[in-house]
């Protein structure tokens, strides 16, 4: 195994780095992006007693929000509970932004290397021809085996960017859809917690909302 990877030539170093780099990139978002670690359904059910019962402090919000991604977009929410529901949507919105930008950490790297190893097999293709046709210039077509060291590392490298460039997309490819998935799941937790923050304090919303046209009317130029 090893004299087939000296034979592939330098550039197989390259495609080695990049494999072990996706590896741990896939092994990593593989451990990460699970439906319990991102929003584990025994959060949903102490948010919506918590809320039922009004008894939200500081530090509760704070233990929610390092609980989980489902619980930094809870907390948002939490946090502005008392401020009117679009404050609250708006604060769960900004959250839900950052939690999904998180998903999506390394998927870039994983991108970039799905599309760069089946390029640098690509560019020993090119430099084992080149060796080739500078032998067959040197010493013609007579020996074998003069030939048989370029054409090896064209071979090899190539096949080696494919092994390594085509599960890296397909890791992509799947990570991407896991996070689509996870995003409507975190979107259907918020509403569920917009809805019952409307129906749990209806009067206090109302009253927010109320208070705040006020703010806004007596600023207005016209007033």
């Amino acid at each position: 195994m090893f004299e087939l990877f000296r034979a592939g030539g330098p550039l197989m170093w390259i495609i080695l780095l990049c494999s072990l780099l996706a590896l741990t990139i896939i092994f990593e978002r593989l451990l990460t992006l699970r439906r319990k670690m991102i929003a584990p359904a025994s959060l949903s059910d102490q948010v919506h007693d918590l809320v039922r019962s009004g008894a939200i402090t500081a530090d509760k919000v704070q233990v929610i929000r390092d609980h989980s991604p489902l619980g930094r977009v809870y907390a948002a929410g939490l946090a502005n509970l008392h401020h009117g529901v679009d404050d609250m949507k708006e604060a769960i919105e900004e959250a839900g932004k950052q939690v999904v930008h998180r998903m999506s950490r390394y998927l870039n790297t994983l991108g970039t290397i799905a599309s760069i190893s089946p390029l640098i097999g690509l560019l020993g293709t090119v430099i084992g021809m080149i060796k080739v046709f500078t032998a067959i210039t040197a010493v013609g077509v007579g020996d074998p085996t003069v030939l048989s060291g370029g054409i090896s590392e064209a071979l090899i490298t190539t096949a080696a960017g494919l092994s390594v460039g085509i599960p890296c997309l397909m890791f992509y490819r799947y990570f991407r859809s896991r996070i689509q998935e996870l995003t409507v799941v975190l979107e259907e937790h918020a509403l569920d917690l917009v809805d019952l923050a409307k129906n749990a304090n209806p009067a206090t919303s109302t009253a927010v909302r109320k208070k705040t046209t006020t703010r806004r009317t007596k600023k207005s130029p016209a007033a």
